[in-house]
């Protein structure tokens, strides 16, 4: 399969918009009406196209166009085809007329929580015609095979077929609930008061690491490896946490540095955070991919600014 998407490289250019505008809405009338063509032209021409690759795209039913699962292998080639085009073209004032289809997002579900679903009605507004599948594995996807189509990642991923830019950096600060913090008075150790900390799976883990080193022997009211349930746990008053700042304010959650004065030598010793936006640079400029990417650029740099979060 993989030998025949190579010749999408070779394909007419009208014969892929035909592919594309098929695969975007469904059916060959809406395709045809998008294209300024007649149906049984674009059918013919969607046929041919499936001959020349080899493979069939679509299996026609009664309600419409089915993609076949070498549509979607052939989509990223296509798709790199359209955004050379528009280059070529100089057309970078249509970018959000023809932003259109699924933009797979991969985020960690703490980040997917806090930040990205609440911004996904925005983003609705201004793209109606994108649609998100929002992929909240813990396991890092692979851009590189087209497990994803961008990603939010704490680690910065490298690869020649990557696109990367940094959004912000920041620290992990011990915090906890106003009325937890009242009850611990002045904290002279991080062990006299409960925490919430991570599970075994992730004792490698700076945050783990650090909670290890400077609150051993504490008592532990929650562990788990879920940031999620952290997060709510904590501000149920279930004892303090590690987070990264972002996330303090939107759960009601105080830094810890306001009731332990004689701690704080410890503070500045916590885990870096780092944000980064990851895409495949064969996709970058796709208009559906080039609209989702400066969205959520511009959308997660404003919050890491308004959090305190130093931006570099």
């Amino acid at each position: 399969m993989q030998a025949k998407t190579q010749h999408v490289e070779d394909a007419r250019w009208d014969d892929v918009q035909v592919f594309l505008a098929a695969l975007r809405h469904g059916t060959v009338r809406q395709a045809a009406q998008k294209l300024r063509l007649d149906t049984s032209t674009l059918s013919r021409r969607l046929s041919s196209f499936e001959v020349a690759l080899g493979v069939r795209l679509f299996e026609r039913t009664r309600t419409g166009l089915t993609p076949t699962r070498a549509a979607e292998q052939v989509r990223a080639a296509a798709e790199a085809m359209e955004a050379a085009h528009a280059r070529l073209t100089r057309d970078a004032s249509d970018v959000e007329a023809v932003a259109e289809g699924t933009v797979r997002l991969s985020v960690a579900p703490g980040m997917a929580d806090q930040f990205v679903a609440p911004l996904l009605p925005r983003l609705r507004e201004q793209h109606p015609r994108i649609a998100i599948e929002l992929e909240t594995s813990t396991r890092a996807l692979d851009l590189t095979r087209h497990e994803a189509d961008l990603a939010l990642r704490s680690v910065e991923p490298r690869g020649a077929e990557l696109v990367v830019t940094k959004l912000g950096s920041g620290q992990w600060v011990p915090a906890g609930a106003p009325k937890l913090l009242a009850g611990l008075g002045k904290l002279l150790s991080w062990a006299d008061a409960p925490w919430i900390a991570w599970d075994a799976d992730m004792t490698s883990f700076g945050p783990a690491r650090w909670l290890a080193q400077h609150a051993r022997g504490a008592p532990i009211a929650l562990r788990t490896s879920l940031f999620s349930a952290q997060l709510i746990a904590a501000e149920a008053g279930l004892g303090l946490l590690l987070a990264p700042s972002p996330y303090l304010a939107a759960r009601g959650l105080v830094p810890v540095s306001r009731v332990a004065p004689k701690l704080r030598k410890t503070l500045t010793t916590g885990p870096i955070d780092h944000l980064w936006l990851v895409g495949h640079r064969a996709l970058r400029d796709v208009p559906r991919v080039a609209a989702v990417w400066t969205f959520f650029a511009e959308e997660l740099r404003r919050t890491i600014r308004s959090t305190a979060l130093v931006s570099r």
